[in-house]
């Protein structure tokens, strides 16, 4: 459990308020014992994060006494005040497993008076950020470097990423083994960013004129923000607050309201490893919270990953607002498969694990396929795939042997099979057709099977004529893949390169000539020669492009570095002395290095 999981903590106001008056000392290896938390949630597992002694109306609850999830504010655990909640649903089952707060809400706390107002969560979280900036940016790089090397050596123990994993089962939905890949990917953001000193190095020259030099700087932002998606409940933000801490600036993360406990997982491992409090805080909320990070006059930059139209609000409202953004939206990635040379059995298998996995629920999960060379050759392949995507077991994500778990909510399995009828009733070919399916003991779960829809049946796509059937032009976000035929490379690229979004695609070939020709006129930001997912590990940087992206600075990486911090240059003049009288200027502009 994660009672015994968790490090030593429990440190008191004042040893606290020590750490952060003084520089920060090197991380301890915390002693072993038994978590001094006392709450415990009704699913049986330790939760400091849950408390049943709040309530407030809520939407969607099938419990008359959930768990009320708490806010991270430094360094507690914080009950959120009275107002309306959210329900975190079990999308295997639809049944309510917490409520999470709207934390942007100035309603009275648990026992104040009804007439009384406080500041609201997200204040209270960016004013513990604000005042703990100060310190934390002076302590030593090397310092905060050692704390995040001290998580990852935490985070690499088994039963540790096991324990987030089933949180993120449980409230996502997820394969436990793809949980475990989630926690994983994050895991590597974390041992990249233990190595943050080395990309903030500045620049500098000597002797501009007589005793001038100028030095340039690396500095951090201040306060951050995070808005982190459903899909990927501990990957994304360790892509965030990681970097941002090592790179000294602190941090307001706002979870998936759909299933924040993998964060606060996260975080409260940290903190008991020795972070200071304020340094990393956790609010919740839906909308509401997210405008009010995006106006609030205290943050400085904005991360996110999500939808399109979250997205393209978020890094217009928070540019408007003067915040740095950088946010990750959506995508329809395609893999081209040259038929002639492909290894069939090889490229098949590595289509149906990047299409179905996960339940498509993916930012660079294979959404198309298209297939070079004949019709019936297409046809072929294209049944192949399907009939290697009906072989994959649909299930509850803690059962043993299943591929596909559900989708996270209902109306997001209402919108992909909406899109599925329409696709049909427009032509498209169904070679399997995952809706209907049913899950023994979860039949109220939002379960969706692999589903493969060819657009190329009677002909091949012609790169000339825009494609307008639903199964090519949406992002569905589930476990469709739709294919395409076409007669040449040179056709895959054309469509590839018209289609709006830019995150990732691949190749799929033997042929070093055309894997080139491919990866040098290809458009998108991220491209897979023989790799389906080709994600860059953390030494590069995610570039997706095109409407995959807004702003122009991309996470971790190098890039990431960049995004948390900015360049500050001064220019000096020192003269030595007995050299007489140094001149520091008059009323003309200045020219430096003449004689």
């Amino acid at each position: 459990t994660a009672a015994r999981l968790l490090p030593r903590g429990g440190r008191t106001k004042g040893a606290a308020a020590q750490r952060l008056r003084r520089p920060f000392p090197p991380p301890r290896s915390p002693p072993r014992r038994r978590s001094s938390f006392s709450s415990s949630s009704a699913l049986g597992r330790e939760a400091p994060w849950l408390s049943h002694a709040l309530g407030g109306p809520h939407d969607g609850s099938n419990d008359p006494d959930p768990p009320v999830v708490k806010n991270f504010v430094n360094g507690e655990f914080e009950a959120p005040a009275r107002g309306h909640r959210i329900a975190c649903l079990d999308p295997a089952t639809n049944k309510v497993l917490s409520l999470v707060p709207e934390s942007h809400a100035h309603a009275p706390a648990p026992g104040e008076a009804a007439g009384s107002w406080r500041s609201s969560a997200l204040d209270r979280a960016v004013d513990a950020a604000k005042n703990a900036f100060p310190r934390w940016r002076d302590t030593p790089v090397q310092a905060r470097q050692r704390l995040l090397l001290e998580y990852a050596h935490f985070l690499h123990k088994k039963e540790v990423r096991e324990e987030v994993a089933h949180w993120i089962t449980l409230e996502q939905g997820k394969t436990s083994a793809d949980a475990m890949g989630d926690v994983w990917r994050g895991l590597e953001v974390v041992e990249a960013a233990a190595r943050a000193g080395a990309d903030m190095t500045g620049d500098s020259l000597q002797n501009l004129a007589s005793g001038l030099d100028t030095v340039s700087y690396r500095v951090p932002l201040g306060v951050c923000a995070g808005i982190a998606p459903f899909n990927f409940p501990a990957m994304i933000p360790l892509w965030m607050f990681p970097l941002a801490i090592a790179t000294g600036n602190t941090y307001v993360l706002k979870p998936t309201e759909k299933a924040p406990s993998a964060s606060l997982l996260l975080v409260k491992y940290l903190h008991d490893l020795g972070l200071p409090p304020g340094v990393v805080n956790v609010v919740h909320g839906g909308r509401d919270t997210v405008d009010g990070i995006l106006t609030h006059p205290d943050v400085k930059a904005i991360s996110f990953v999500g939808s399109n139209s979250a997205g393209e609000h978020i890094h217009d409202v928070g540019s408007k607002h003067g915040k740095r953004v950088q946010a990750n939206l959506g995508a329809k990635n395609h893999a081209t498969v040259v038929m002639d040379d492909a290894d069939r059995e090889g490229a098949a298998k590595a289509i149906v694990g990047a299409a179905f996995g996960a339940a498509g629920q993916r930012c660079m999960a294979l959404s198309v396929a298209i297939l070079v060379g004949e019709l019936e050759e297409a046809k072929s392949w294209a049944g192949e795939i399907a009939e290697r995507a009906r072989a994959l077991k649909v299930g509850n994500g803690f059962a043993e042997g299943v591929d596909v778990g559900p989708l996270i909510s209902k109306e997001a399995k209402e919108r992909a099979e909406s899109i599925i009828q329409c696709s049909i009733d427009e032509g498209a070919a169904c070679l399997l057709d995952g809706r209907g399916v049913v899950v023994e003991g979860y039949e109220s779960g939002n379960f969706l099977g692999p589903t493969v829809l060819n657009l190329s049946d009677r002909s091949h796509a012609d790169p000339d004529e825009a494609i307008t059937n639903p199964a090519y032009t949406e992002e569905i976000f589930a476990p469709v893949l739709t294919v395409l035929a076409v007669r040449t490379l040179d056709d895959a690229i054309r469509i590839s390169n018209a289609n709006p979004y830019g995150n990732g695609t691949a190749i799929f070939t033997s042929s070093g000539g055309a894997a080139r020709k491919f990866t040098n006129e290809i458009e998108a930001g991220q491209v897979g020669v023989n790799v389906p997912i080709p994600v860059p590990l953390p030494f590069f940087s995610f570039t997706g492009n095109k409407a995959s992206i807004r702003g122009d600075v991309n996470f971790y990486g190098k890039s990431g570095v960049q995004f948390f911090t900015q360049l500050k240059t001064v220019t000096s003049n020192w003269q030595y002395e007995g050299r007489g009288g140094s001149d520091l200027g008059g009323v003309t502009m200045p020219v430096l290095g003449k004689k």
